[in-house]
């Protein structure tokens, strides 16, 4: 989870659907790599905006001691440290009593005399030899700039650059490009990167969608080869799956949608729907070749003949219901429109190639002869008969 540290300003993350999260555990390098990083990423034409959390706006002093000047010059670095304690800090030095009531004293350079660094000049500390020497002459005061907000996210110092797509673009192809340019910067071994946000949610989602597709064919195929009792035929049946996820592919492209949550949803449902068309053919060309003793070729061409009109009904039947989740209006349904279009592309598009696709393979996959157990010839006694005349003496 991400972490802030709070200096002051906001640590929250905004909802850009690209969140990349550069880590390291030097603070440093993060801040001499994000230019380049950012520049590239804003070059890129995946992206239509592009921000980082971490900007260095907050400007800061820092003040060095000279130890070896100050050495030579008789001045402790506690002393100087005292010094500029007291004049910057606003300590606490005591509490003093007035009418029954207690006030802190606090002890501080007035305003107007601290705000520049040349104000140093007027501060002195007193040297070992109790001569008083201008502070200035042992200490460097450096001007930098430093976040509001130190990031660490999973335990490393982070940078998380956020992007909005461009038109037309996928979380997928910015997650992508966020990578190629993380590759491209040379970034060394010291440094890591992650998801954030919609990005890692996508990313999660994306990996259990493929688990569950598997799981959908491995379930479908165990079914389909304990209903056929074979291994062959569940796997022709099964060649609708790779036409229908073509033509959801197909259809994404034709109608400008993106792979999303939704569309994975849509191809795991056409797994169960297309895989009907090819039992119909298969089975109904099996039961021909056993009761009709039909060759392979006739069989399933008369298969594909009887089961047209089956197959039309129930395809055109599923592609009319996707139609109001394809087209749809009002809120939220641009999410759910590639849903649709996934259903509508996959059945129309495996509707057609089915009925040619399926019978060759068919023919080029499934089993010469389906034996038939009831054509099985049975012994007559005739035939027991002769066998025991032809037993030896001794077996009789």
């Amino acid at each position: 989870q991400e972490q802030t540290i709070s200096g002051g300003g906001s640590g929250s993350r905004t909802s850009l659907p690209v969140q990349f999260v550069i880590q390291n555990q030097d603070f440093e390098k993060i801040r001499k790599v994000l230019p380049d990083f950012m520049a590239e990423a804003n070059k890129s034409p995946v992206f239509q905006v592009v921000d980082v959390n971490l900007k260095f706006t907050k400007p800061q002093l820092s003040i060095t001691t000279d130890r070896d000047r100050a050495r030579d010059l008789g001045v402790s670095v506690a002393d100087i440290a005292q010094t500029l304690q007291l004049y910057y800090s606003a300590g606490r030095l005591d509490y003093f009593l007035i009418s029954g009531k207690q006030y802190q004293v606090v002890a501080q350079v007035d305003r107007a005399n601290r705000d520049q660094p040349l104000d140093l000049r007027s501060i002195y500390v007193r040297s070992s030899n109790g001569t008083l020497i201008q502070l200035d002459n042992v200490v460097t005061v450096t001007e930098s700039s430093t976040p509001p907000s130190i990031y660490h996210f999973n335990r490393f110092k982070s940078a998380t650059v956020q992007a909005g797509l461009a038109p037309g673009r996928s979380i997928g192809e910015g997650i992508a490009e966020m990578e190629r340019i993380a590759k491209d910067s040379k970034l060394d071994d010291s440094f890591s990167s992650d998801l954030a946000g919609p990005s890692r949610d996508f990313s999660e989602g994306s990996s259990n969608i493929l688990y569950a597709f598997a799981f959908a064919l491995l379930l479908i195929y165990m079914v389909l080869a304990a209903q056929f009792e074979s291994f062959i035929d569940p796997f022709v049946v099964m060649l609708t799956v790779p036409l229908a996820i073509a033509g959801a592919f197909i259809s994404l492209w034709l109608f400008n949608q993106t792979l999303n949550i939704f569309s994975e949803i849509g191809m795991i449902t056409l797994v169960g729907l297309v895989t009907k068309n090819g039992i119909l053919i298969v089975e109904f060309a099996n039961q021909r070749m056993e009761h009709a003793k039909l060759n392979k070729l006739d069989a399933v061409v008369e298969a594909a003949t009887a089961r047209l009109r089956p197959i039309l009904m129930t395809s055109l039947a599923v592609v009319l219901g996707a139609v109001p989740i394809a087209f749809a209006l009002g809120a939220g349904a641009k999410s759910r429109v590639s849903l649709g279009i996934v259903i509508m592309g996959g059945m129309l598009f495996s509707l057609v190639l089915t009925l040619y696709i399926i019978p060759v393979m068919f023919v080029v996959f499934s089993a010469k002869v389906k034996r038939n157990p009831d054509d099985e010839p049975e012994t007559t006694q005739l035939d027991e008969k002769h066998e025991q005349l032809l037993l030896p003496a001794h077996q009789i």
